[in-house]
């Protein structure tokens, strides 16, 4: 068959991931620090120097990966891109009048090559003009020396806007989140309102339910871009006192919007188990999601497993002692237990080692799916970077650190581009997205309202939110 070319995605592959980037026996070269063959610190500029291909020099995608990512916590991607392409026309001579082709036609592939792999993973660098700029200077530099040079560049640029594209459009594209319009709702429970469909009447399978919840959550992963995770973070760099590195607003708004379907989806569950006025349909909605949680398990869809569990622990669901009496809940505990927080989430580690062995071995993409529990995912990656500085006292760039930072983002990249396996139904995507959803105070309210308070704690604020909520006295 014909020979494959390396995608980007196979320099995350966490089994292709390999820090070791190979040097001779020296600790030192050209300013970078080496220990037992890992380069572990170096001067921004000896990194960046490490970045330029040269006719006989191309470095390591794992380099590449972990440089771009995590050189923005120093200097903006445009400023990065413009010194790159400075120094290949120092380098490469492309300022001299007359252009050594042969010299030209060796190092043109592979500055290609860079820029190529550069769009691919970080498309949303580009959104800039001036990146653009650099990318078209290149390539009229070198162009003279060979045809091809122009055909691979339009086909690179056509790429990117086809990716720009499609995730701005999927930003648009995202239902936008209903805020919590419903609290009234709480004075027709006596008589179910017509207003208010519950998930039963849209979706009464369990494993319909959760993959469409895995439909979602890979939707909204597809548009996280990597660099998200270390611009969430960018502090001042003490090397630049005067700015940080982002100083426009910082470039976070997917992995916000993903946080923000979390929590819905826990109001969700909460709504939906809170809303009907007799107990027997309260149980069987709890039960109802107790069934499609262990299927998120099964699936290997943790973040929306954790989210209805959250929903159900939540003290207006765990206060209905007579509700959950009418529930067989064995089930909801061993899922409990998976979720449990003891031990820096010690058991889900263990479920989420498990399901990324799988993805790595699987031969369909339903046994690929890894979705980790995300706001877990973030604040590892957080603590990574507040346990460690960016730079050594000498004012070196601490480049171990950034390969930890790289191996942890490189295996969620890998995991986000898997396809959904399950066919899509607009219907309950629709309804999850859009269903009116009670606040704190409303879910207390209908709480009260289905099981009377037991306490008098219980019972002044009843009396308030009916007054504030209901306008009853």
């Amino acid at each position: 068959g014909m020979p494959q070319t390396l995608s980007s995605t196979s320099m995350f592959t966490p089994c292709s991931f390999s820090p070791h980037l190979h040097t001779s026996k020296e600790d030192e070269q050209g300013g970078l620090i080496f220990q037992d063959g890992n380069l572990t610190s170096a001067s921004l500029d000896a990194l960046i120097q490490h970045l330029i291909p040269t006719t006989d020099y191309y470095p390591e995608k794992a380099y590449i990966f972990t440089f771009l990512l995590s050189s923005r916590l120093f200097i903006e991607p445009h400023e990065l891109l413009s010194r790159v392409c400075h120094k290949c026309i120092e380098q490469q001579r492309l300022d001299d009048p007359v252009l050594d082709k042969a010299r030209i036609r060796k190092f043109g592939p592979k500055i290609l090559q860079l820029l190529t792999e550069w769009t691919e993973t970080f498309p949303y660098d580009f959104q800039e003009e001036r990146m653009i700029g650099h990318l078209k200077d290149m390539i009229h530099r070198i162009a003279p020396c060979d045809e091809a040079y122009w055909k691979k560049m339009n086909q690179l640029l056509q790429t990117l806007n086809q990716k720009l594209a499609t995730l701005s459009h999927g930003q648009e594209g995202i239902v936008k989140i209903s805020a919590a319009v419903s609290d009234k709702l709480v004075a027709f429970k006596s008589k179910p309102p017509s207003i208010q469909r519950e998930i039963l009447s849209v979706c009464s399978d369990p494993y319909t339910l959760a993959q469409q919840l895995t439909h979602v959550e890979l939707e909204r992963l597809s548009h996280i871009g990597p660099e998200e995770f270390v611009q969430a973070f960018v502090h001042k760099d003490p090397l630049d006192g005067t700015k940080p590195c982002f100083s426009e607003q910082k470039k976070t708004s997917n992995l916000e919007a993903y946080v923000k379907w979390f929590n819905r989806l826990c109001y969700l569950v909460a709504t939906e188990i809170c809303m009907p006025a007799k107990k027997k349909q309260r149980a069987q909605v709890i039960e109802f999601f107790i069934d499609v949680a262990r299927e998120c398990f099964n699936i290997g869809n943790f973040n929306s497993l954790m989210a209805i569990i959250s929903g159900m622990n939540m003290s207006p669901v765990s206060r209905l002692k007579k509700t959950w009496s009418k529930v067989k809940t064995a089930k909801f505990y061993i899922l409990e237990h998976q979720m449990d927080p003891t031990g820096n989430f010690y058991n889900y580690r263990t479920a989420l080692r498990g399901a990324a062995h799988r993805s790595l071995t699987a031969h369909s993409n339903r046994e690929k799916i890894v979705i980790p529990f995300f706001s877990l995912l973030i604040k590892d990656i957080y603590f990574l970077n507040e346990g460690c500085a960016n730079r050594l006292p000498n004012g070196h760039v601490n480049f171990e650190k950034f390969l930890e930072l790289a191996k942890q983002v490189g295996e969620f990249i890998t995991w986000k581009q898997v396809e959904c396996p399950f066919e899509q139904d607009a219907n309950i995507i629709h309804y999850l997205h859009t269903a009116p959803i009670f606040t704190e105070d409303g879910l207390y309210l209908a709480s009260y309202e289905s099981e009377s308070p037991e306490n008098q704690t219980e019972k002044d604020r009843w009396k308030s939110l009916r007054s504030t909520i209901l306008g009853k006295t």
